[in-house]
């Protein structure tokens, strides 16, 4: 007789979920008391389970002061909208072009060119203009209009001569309350080379002339009695012999220095160069730009006008400034000029 197979005891639930185990839900912020999930909790999840508990009432407490009331959350500060200063810095100063001024009426519209160039880079800087004669505004109204604010001058002048060494600073002595710094010329720089050349080859100068021995340039310029700004002039010049591989870079003028941009044309000429273009050294035209161009025997490159390298140049006589210059707070006028580096 065959005995019944015995009974198999009753399999208890197992203590351990190995797979699909339910993510326990933090502690909620709100006060309520926190539920068991509905699943049973595995065993080895209670110290993650004291971690969690833990660290949800650390968040909470750390909601309410020391005397038992909320805490308010924690907010960045919003900017007010197309507001591009923080609140807890001061604005910059103004930065105030300072142009020759000219009959020519080019002149003003390529100044005026130049500085829209300096707001693109600079969103948000006051940039203002104020000329030495013949055009409005003149300097000295200009600074009246900042009052008794900051402003830092930046000459639109390629040398250290007599508007940058008396012009400039008569007009801000007239400004007493104005605190100021004075920015150095525009020239010699590496940028205003960068300029020059973008000019000789938008007028028809190739890579070809660089080093041959055919061309030359004839840089035209103001012309100064003042030596620093005859010094400044020359530099420029042989910085561009540079970046045209070698060609001769003769400086010439068209007022009170030698030699004149005919001479210089005449001279080269002798020596066998046939293909002479002739470098505008002026920030803008007027009728010494002009006559200087007329003059030339292959290609005559306009000025330096709004070239992007003079925009750049321009924001960085500008940083310069601010920077060498002691604190403008210091002083109602602190005047400094900057070595051209």
């Amino acid at each position: 007789m065959t005995e019944p197979a015995p009974e198999r005891p009753q399999e208890s639930p197992p203590l351990h979920r190995t797979a699909h185990a339910r993510t326990e839900e933090p502690l909620p912020l709100d006060g309520t008391a926190y539920e068991r999930p509905q699943e049973s909790l595995p065993l080895d999840s209670t110290a993650q389970l004291l971690t969690r508990i833990t660290a949800a009432l650390g968040t909470q407490l750390s909601l309410v002061s020391l005397n038992g009331t909320r805490r308010p959350m924690h907010r960045t500060p919003q900017q007010p909208p197309h507001s591009n200063v923080s609140p807890l810095i001061p604005a910059a100063p103004a930065l105030v072009a300072v142009a020759h001024g000219s009959r020519d009426p080019r002149a003003l519209h390529t100044v005026t060119e130049l500085l829209d160039r300096v707001r693109e880079l600079r969103p948000g800087l006051d940039v203002r203009l104020g000329h030495i004669e013949l055009n409005e505004p003149l300097l000295p109204r200009t600074l009246d209009d900042l009052g008794s604010g900051e402003a830092v001058l930046v000459p639109l002048l390629l040398g250290r001569g007599y508007h940058v060494k008396q012009d400039i600073p008569e007009a801000v002595a007239g400004a007493a309350a104005l605190r100021t710094r004075t920015a150095g010329p525009l020239g010699p720089h590496p940028l205003l080379v960068e300029a020059l050349h973008g000019r000789l080859t938008e007028a028809g100068w190739r890579p070809s002339d660089d080093g041959n021995r055919n061309s030359a340039v004839v840089l035209a310029a103001a012309g100064s009695r003042d030596p620093e700004s005859a010094a400044g002039t020359r530099r420029t010049a042989q910085l561009l012999s540079e970046r045209l591989g070698g060609v001769p870079v003769v400086p010439a003028y068209a007022s009170a220095a030698t030699p004149t941009v005919p001479a210089a044309l005449r001279a080269l000429a002798a020596r066998g160069r046939r293909r002479v273009a002739v470098a505008s050294y002026f920030t803008a035209p007027g009728r010494f730009a002009s006559a200087a161009a007329a003059e030339a025997t292959w290609i005559a490159a306009a000025p330096l006008g709004a070239h992007p390298a003079m925009a750049r140049l321009l924001l960085h006589r500008y940083d310069q400034a601010r920077a060498a210059g002691a604190p403008a707070h210091e002083t109602l006028m602190n005047t400094r000029f900057l070595a051209s580096a």
